[in-house]
């Protein structure tokens, strides 16, 4: 297995910092992870902006049932600015694909675009 760029390790660790609860709970945390032109294509289908994704995180103060897990997670640097990061998550039972642009800025690795797209899990042999 080749080994991971510093860009793309510095993706997957921002990536991972944006799923983790407390820093969803802080509209400052979140906004500086977000690049100001940032977009986003939701499981849900809805398209939302930075400022849009910023106060429906935030609004939402009580903990899930419990954090998203995360598995399958790649990525590849397109460009020494861009890095594409590729992943599965599962919130409270509802998995997800998810795929991310990661841009390089002078503030750091900004995330530029997501995309989740709901998935059924695949059932056992035995079911199916």
């Amino acid at each position: 297995m080749p080994e991971r760029s510093p860009a793309v390790a510095a993706a997957i660790e921002n990536e991972l910092r944006l799923l983790a609860p407390e820093v969803r709970g802080s509209a400052e945390l979140v906004a500086a992870l977000l690049h100001p032109e940032f977009t986003e294509i939701g499981v849900s289908g809805r398209c939302w902006d930075r400022a849009s994704v910023i106060a429906e995180l935030t609004a939402h103060k009580a903990a899930p049932d419990r954090p998203a897990t995360t598995s399958r997670m790649r990525g590849v640097q397109l460009a020494d600015d861009l890095v594409h990061l590729t992943f599965d998550t599962d919130t409270n039972g509802r998995p997800a694909h998810r795929s991310s642009l990661w841009r390089r800025t002078e503030q750091g690795w900004l995330l530029w675009f997501h995309q989740a797209t709901p998935f059924r899990a695949r059932l056992t042999a035995a079911g199916g």
